[in-house]
């Protein structure tokens, strides 16, 4: 996507582009069956509408090649357990010869929600980007998505005010 290889752990996480993770990093090996999982109804419902619903193996393969087309997708992993526990999104919204400027979008598995491991992620992720040359991220929210919001502004995302009153909210970090 932007030439530079993804990967970066944090104190209970290893993150990496999600075809490259090598199968020590985690335990289930079929990243189709890891999708189905993690995208549940309660997961995907404040995603765009075209991800919402049930996912069998089929739907999950092809919603895998759709990202693969679109960007790169990070998956996280605990370390411990060595569990799927969520993805990153990515895809380049811009770029120059010195910077990188990226879109992101996140979820986790319902089974990784409520322990701070949404604001691990992205907050590692922020340090990984500042540095290795992303100028800004940018990430949407839907307003009712309160955690979400929470997890981008305790990693120093803020809300553009253009974007406050729409469906979909946007934060945005720079990083130089």
């Amino acid at each position: 996507m932007f030439g530079k290889v993804c990967r970066f752990s944090t104190d209970r996480l290893l993150v990496g582009e999600w075809h490259s993770l090598d199968c020590d990093a985690w335990k289930q090996l079929d990243l189709a069956v890891v999708v189905r999982d993690m995208l549940t109804e309660r997961v995907t419902h404040t995603l765009p509408t075209a991800w919402q619903g049930t996912y069998t193996l089929d739907r999950a393969r092809a919603w895998i090649e759709e990202r693969d087309d679109e960007g790169m997708t990070l998956l996280a992993v605990e370390k411990v357990s060595r569990r799927p526990i969520g993805l990153i999104i990515l895809f380049e919204s811009g770029s120059s010869t010195a910077r990188t400027d990226l879109r992101l979008g996140y979820l986790l598995a319902e089974s990784a929600w409520g322990k701070g491991l949404a604001s691990e992620l992205i907050g590692g992720f922020v340090a990984w980007c500042g540095s290795n040359g992303v100028g800004s991220l940018a990430g949407g929210v839907e307003p009712e998505n309160i955690a979400s919001r929470r997890v981008l502004e305790k990693c120093g995302f803020v809300l553009d005010a253009t974007s406050e009153s729409s469906e979909e909210q946007i934060f945005v970090l720079s990083l130089h």
